[in-house]
């Protein structure tokens, strides 16, 4: 599902800009993990370890949550995928070794794909 909704705008600038996605009663997604890559080795670390971190950061935060009411960080902040993006990355940050992190992906459908790589947000 792609639910987008902010508060500080009416019910006709929500819809404006969200388009089909807009839906007042909030936002929420089923999440599944991919790979998180060492840019230095090119390799993935230790399966157990990132299931762990992936499970913290990501399932237990976000998946069949509705993002809006039941994750505090999107009450002030729009629950976009761009801001998936950037909630997943910093939660990840906070939990994975230094500069093992390369990038974060985000799949809403399969033809809106947000890449976010801690300044950088790439949409597809």
């Amino acid at each position: 599902a792609c639910l987008s909704h902010s508060k500080s705008l009416s019910d006709e600038e929500n819809l404006k800009l969200f388009g089909k996605c807009n839906n007042p009663n909030g936002h929420g997604h089923n999440y599944k993990g991919g790979q998180l890559i060492d840019p230095v080795s090119g390799m993935v670390m230790n399966l157990t370890d990132l299931k762990e971190y992936m499970q913290e950061a990501i399932m237990e935060p976000l998946d069949h949550k509705n993002l809006d009411k039941d994750v505090p960080y999107f009450s002030k902040v729009v629950s976009t995928t761009e801001n998936i993006a950037v909630f997943i990355w910093d939660s990840l940050q906070k939990l994975l070794p230094q500069g093992i992190l390369y990038k974060v992906e985000v799949h809403e459908t399969e033809q809106n794909i947000v890449v976010y790589k801690g300044e950088e947000t790439i949409v597809k």
